[in-house]
């Protein structure tokens, strides 16, 4: 499931840039249930951790059109809302995208979301379940795409996982993951980033910005949603203590894992976006 970490009410309109979603009620799906405002208010709240996530997801997108063509067929790994597969419809209109998740909440909006369209399916699969793959409508993929997703898992268990992807991909394929994935060779520089980057934070925060915890809430108090999100949280709890090893480690596992190629191809003080390829 996607998410950013550093560890209400949804009727009426939404209040523009805070990230809350208003309702409708004529929406897709349920009645009154306005998938698309579910689908804003996650990437607004995202945006509160990772103000320059639009940046990693055009140097994604860019190495995918440069690797593979406009015309890919997508693996949105742990796709939550299915952010990922949103952009990659926009730019490739005859992409195809294969979404999977286990969080029960987030694969609601997305299916809501891309009720009707034809390119997008998901699955509901653990990603620590080794035959997860299993349930995939596809034997391969040209890419596999994730974003700050994968940090919840161990980095054993993210080891095992990498060396499940390469065979998922045909001759040439790409494997792309944006995560967390601070240098530990530079504690000093480290702290100085996420010092600015929270006082920025608490500003926006101040302003009206809706944190990971406020947008959880809102997401419990709409009917459409409620059950779903207790789902969730007996799933994960309130939050998942996986690892955030460094863009190098990430490199090195994925050409261990038995791809050609691994690098970093775009990063930020705290992320990275690291590309292998097949």
């Amino acid at each position: 499931m996607a998410d950013a970490t550093d560890t209400a009410d949804t009727t009426g309109a939404g209040r523009p840039g805070t990230g809350r979603p208003g309702t409708e009620p004529n929406g897709a799906g349920r009645p009154g249930t306005d998938w698309q405002a579910w689908q804003d208010s996650w990437d607004r709240q995202q945006e509160w951790y990772m103000p320059d996530r639009e940046e990693r997801f055009r140097v994604m997108l860019d190495m995918v059109e440069a690797l593979v063509g406009p015309t890919p067929r997508v693996l949105d790994l742990a796709c939550g809302t299915g952010s990922i597969t949103d952009r990659v419809l926009k730019r490739f209109p005859g992409a195809t995208s294969t979404g999977v998740d286990l969080d029960p909440a987030l694969l609601t909006i997305a299916r809501g979301h891309f009720s009707g369209d034809a390119r997008v399916s998901f699955v509901t699969a653990d990603l620590k379940d080794p035959a997860w793959h299993a349930a995939l409508p596809h034997a391969t993929y040209d890419v596999i795409l994730t974003a700050t997703a994968l940090h919840w898992l161990h980095s054993e268990e993210l080891a095992v996982l990498y060396g499940q992807l390469a065979p998922l991909l045909v001759p040439g394929g790409a494997f792309l993951n944006a995560d967390h994935m601070p240098d530990p060779a530079t504690p000093r520089i480290n702290a100085a980033e996420r010092a600015h980057r929270h006082a920025g934070m608490d500003r926006a925060r101040a302003a009206g910005a809706v944190d990971w915890r406020e947008w959880w809430a809102l997401a419990a108090a709409d009917p459409a949603l409620a059950e779903p999100t207790a789902r969730r949280f007996e799933i994960y709890g309130e939050h998942a203590d996986g690892d955030t090893p460094s863009a190098a480690w990430h490199a090195e596992t994925l050409r261990a894992a038995g791809f050609a190629e691994a690098r970093t191809v775009w990063r930020s003080p705290s992320d990275a976006l690291v590309l292998g390829l097949k």
